[in-house]
């Protein structure tokens, strides 16, 4: 079970995630509905996704965040904020090419104090399976050393 959770608020149309603990596959069904929530609303501005409290947080989840920025880029022109505190969290989104997706900052922004946790949502193992697919083609498409690194794990998923 993990032991990670996400919290989201939205402000005046600045839409932000907070990410806390071992962030995990777990979370990513109700991440992904939130995703399109944002995206569906109309006051929409920004994203900020605060991981300054974040300890882990695994590669579906990267992908399902590189998702978010494609489309902040293509329905308002803009790069989403990732805030970092924690050097080995920075490393992980700059190995993975989240700097040229992303304004990656290291100090903590103002963020609304009634952030609430999303809902967990239970999924069968075929919608499991294509959020972890496409989550992983959205990482491999940022750049050569993704696609080196997710290519064997694609084809499998593919191939069941």
């Amino acid at each position: 079970m993990s032991t990670g959770r996400i919290q989201f608020a939205e402000q005046d149309g600045t839409f932000v995630l907070k990410f806390v603990g071992e962030v995990r596959l777990t979370l990513c069904s109700a991440l992904d509905a939130t995703i399109e929530r944002i995206f569906t609303s109309m006051n929409f501005s920004t994203v900020v996704i605060d991981l300054t409290e974040t300890r882990s947080i695994d590669s579906t989840t990267l992908g399902l965040l590189a998702k978010l920025s494609i489309l902040s880029r293509q329905k308002a022109g803009l790069l989403p904020t990732v805030v970092t505190t924690h050097e080995d969290i920075t490393r992980l989104l700059q190995s993975m090419g989240f700097d040229q997706v992303f304004n990656i900052v290291g100090r903590p922004v103002p963020r609304p104090e009634a952030l609430s946790d999303l809902p967990t949502q239970d999924q069968c193992e075929d919608v499991v399976k294509a959020k972890v697919l496409e989550a992983h083609k959205i990482l491999m498409g940022l750049n050569d050393s993704n696609r080196e690194a997710f290519r064997d794990l694609v084809n499998a998923l593919e191939h069941q």
